[in-house]
């Protein structure tokens, strides 16, 4: 199908290039809902990728990309479950996103996050799938799991080990702290810094410069230059549901939950 319209997300194509957009209040948290959807767009993706040149990832919300995984959710799921089934109902979830999140990593077309504003956690991994990444000079970008006693779970650390220097990726996993779009450019994770709210103009110019070269001769170009680290995901899965049986991680999931805080994503 060449479009869809769903209650998180949209998918079109029009000349060559697809676009997914993401919308669901507040700031399009990956719960149950967009994971399906997601998992829809993956499997259309692969007859839609046969005649496209290019995707495009891009969210309709003026807060942001995408806040991370809905916390929410996780934590009203897990509460009445025995710890074993608490495990098995994470572990289920993460192993899904991530044949998501390897899908549009491993994609032979061109794929182009366009983010603006809160860019967190499991949106921030979302955004690392892509080829390239543009951003409105309002985006920030942000590793808060420690805060929760966890590690990313979406393959954020092994893609970003992928694409930067230690340093930074120390510096974003240890510290929680959001660094922003004009900072990311300098350190190599942000492809163009556009004014707010141009970020998708631009990655549309960008898709369309895109359709001027061969397909094939690009798909080899992605696989020489981009490996998907299938490994280092495999143990990050292992890591996380180690670390959650913690109570550490249902403290901090609880203060989240009953937060009165506007924006309790914000570091």
């Amino acid at each position: 199908m060449n479009t869809f319209q769903g209650k998180t997300l949209s998918w079109s194509v029009s000349d060559g290039v697809i676009e997914l957009i993401l919308d669901h209040a507040p700031c399009n948290e990956i719960g149950s809902a967009t994971l399906a959807e997601l998992e829809e767009f993956v499997v259309a993706l692969k007859t839609l990728e046969k005649r496209s040149h290019a995707l495009i990832l891009s969210s309709a919300r003026k807060e942001g990309f995408c806040a991370g995984a809905d916390l929410r959710e996780l934590y009203r799921r897990a509460q009445p479950l025995p710890s074993a089934e608490r495990l098995s109902s994470v572990r289920e979830f993460l192993v899904r996103i991530h044949a998501v999140m390897n899908t549009l990593d491993e994609a032979p077309i061109t794929t182009i996050a366009a983010v603006n504003g809160v860019t967190f956690g499991g949106g921030f991994e979302l955004a690392l799938t892509c080829d390239l990444i543009v951003a409105d000079k309002m985006a920030r970008f942000c590793f808060p799991e420690l805060r929760l006693g966890l590690i990313p779970g979406f393959g954020g650390i092994p893609r970003l080990k992928r694409d930067l220097g230690n340093a930074v990726v120390r510096d974003l996993l240890l510290t929680g702290r959001s660094i922003n779009a004009v900072k990311a450019q300098a350190v190599g994770l942000v492809s163009q810094v556009t004014g707010e709210g141009d970020a998708l103009r631009v990655a549309r110019a960008t898709a369309a410069q895109l359709g001027k070269f061969d397909r094939e001769t690009a798909a080899a170009a992605k696989r020489f230059i981009k490996p998907v680290p299938h490994e280092e995901l495999r143990r990050e899965i292992e890591i996380f549901c180690d670390l959650f049986t913690r109570p550490a991680v249902e403290t901090g999931l609880r203060k989240f939950v009953e937060s009165t805080d506007a924006l309790p994503y914000l570091p």
